[in-house]
């Protein structure tokens, strides 16, 4: 194959002669399943998608997963595949009254004896009143919907859509698969593209796992007709790398919050920076970062370091002080101490415990004996009666009952046997044997 910077081949003259009337990503459109790159787990001889085809039904169905990875196109091809009339809206640009006349046209379709494949972009913007518009029409056989969202469908779809949908999740395209579509736009287009190998791979890179961002990209390469071959350094100062694909208020937020929290519960410090750095890149807010370090501290590492939170609202402090961008460098080095700490989720676990006895033992009393008795009808009553003071007790430890009377006395801290909790088990050890001893 020649190379596109070589501008007396002619794969040039056929690409560049006169300009191209379509965009390279509408010129590689996929014309069957078969030519589809990626989600094979979908589309391979057992897949859901190609055992429904099979089986000549088609159901509704939300298609799942980031921009650029085929669900406009495999939806279309569904609509192929199954001599459906293919209908595309976008929720972004159609309101309930488009909608009465789609409904109304696939309807009319239907008598005619055609049905109808309704493909709704960005699904998840319709509100409830407009999701619950599709269920009769969906009910009666009048259309068969594929929505497309890239929001997680759990949350931002009604309960009755989803009931009546088959969820399929795709994936962002994986590197070979990448490399397989940049070899298909060469083949199109007429040559090789004019970067090294190490640019080549910086180039699918940069598309983040979105194959329509990197038909763009190799357009505007083949585009340079370039006489020597870029490396990825030269890439680089031409290219601007696509943005992260990150929401602070979406799937990508909770998604990374969750990586990074359990990067940091994993004692994994190089991850945990990863996911950390992940979200600063993504615009998140160092503040709700601060934070949550400081609640892995209190949940994850506990009293196995109480140093921890200490440390954690140090950097927060710090952070505060200094402001952005000096301040994170705080934020990470909280991150980095959080995962190298001993980990221990016993006071947590103790806490949850006392909070479901709470609530089970609804308003048992204190007993008496531990009660104040500011009053004479108090001390009448007993109140104060028979309490021993600590100090004044062997060891400084009485060993009295401080739960309700007749409840039996639980254990809820369990202290592990890592770093400071080793001195908490020492302690536990010492009180349970003194309370034996007195009886208590």
């Amino acid at each position: 194959m020649a190379d596109l910077f070589d501008t007396s081949s002619p794969g040039a003259d056929n690409a560049f002669a006169s300009g191209a009337p379509r965009p390279l990503a509408d010129r590689l459109r996929p014309q069957s399943l078969s030519e589809v790159i990626g989600q094979t787990h979908l589309l391979n001889p057992e897949g859901p998608l190609s055992v429904m085809l099979a089986s000549g039904t088609l159901s509704s169905i939300v298609f799942w997963g980031p921009p650029g990875v085929g669900k406009t196109t495999i939806a279309r091809l569904l609509a192929q595949e199954t001599d459906l009339h293919f209908h595309q809206i976008s929720a972004i640009f159609t309101g309930v009254p488009e909608l009465r006349k789609v409904f109304e046209a696939a309807r009319l379709r239907r008598e005619q004896g055609r049905g109808t494949l309704l493909f709704v972009d960005e699904i998840h913007r319709f509100n409830k009143a407009q999701q619950d518009g599709f269920l009769p029409h969906m009910e009666d056989g009048t259309i068969t919907l594929v929505g497309a969202t890239t929001e997680n469908p759990s949350f931002e779809l009604n309960a009755a859509v989803m009931s009546r949908c088959q969820v399929m999740v795709l994936e962002r395209l994986a590197l070979p698969e990448l490399e397989l579509l940049t070899q298909r736009a060469e083949a199109e287009l007429g040559g090789t593209l004019p970067l090294e190998h190490n640019a080549r791979v910086q180039l699918q890179e940069m598309a983040d796992g979105d194959g329509r961002a990197l038909l763009n990209l190799v357009e505007q390469v083949a585009a340079w007709r370039l006489s020597t071959p870029l490396d990825a350094q030269a890439l680089g100062q031409r290219l601007s790398r696509r943005a992260a694909q990150y929401d602070k208020s979406g799937d990508a937020h909770y998604n990374l919050i969750s990586a990074l929290h359990k990067s940091v519960r994993g004692s994994d410090p190089d991850a945990a920076l990863y996911w950390f750095a992940r979200m600063l890149k993504g615009g998140e807010d160092p503040r709700y970062l601060a934070r949550r370090i400081t609640r892995m501290a209190v949940e994850d590492i506990g009293l196995a370091d109480p140093q921890a939170q200490s440390v954690c609202l140090q950097c927060w402090e710090t952070y505060e002080r200094l402001g952005s961008p000096e301040g994170e460098l705080a934020l990470a080095q909280a991150v980095t101490y959080l995962a190298l700490a001993p980990k221990s989720n016993a006071a947590y676990v103790a806490y949850k415990a006392a909070m479901r006895s709470a609530e089970q033992t609804g308003s048992h009393p204190p007993p008496k004996h531990i009660l104040n008795a500011p009053t004479q009808l108090m001390k009448n009553e007993g109140y104060g009666s028979g309490y021993d003071y600590d100090h004044d007790a062997e060891d400084g430890f009485s060993g009295q009952n401080y739960f309700p009377e007749g409840m039996d006395r639980p254990t809820y801290y369990t202290p592990v046997e890592r770093g400071f909790e080793r001195e908490m088990t020492r302690r536990l050890g010492y009180f349970s044997q003194l309370r034996a001893k007195r009886g208590g």
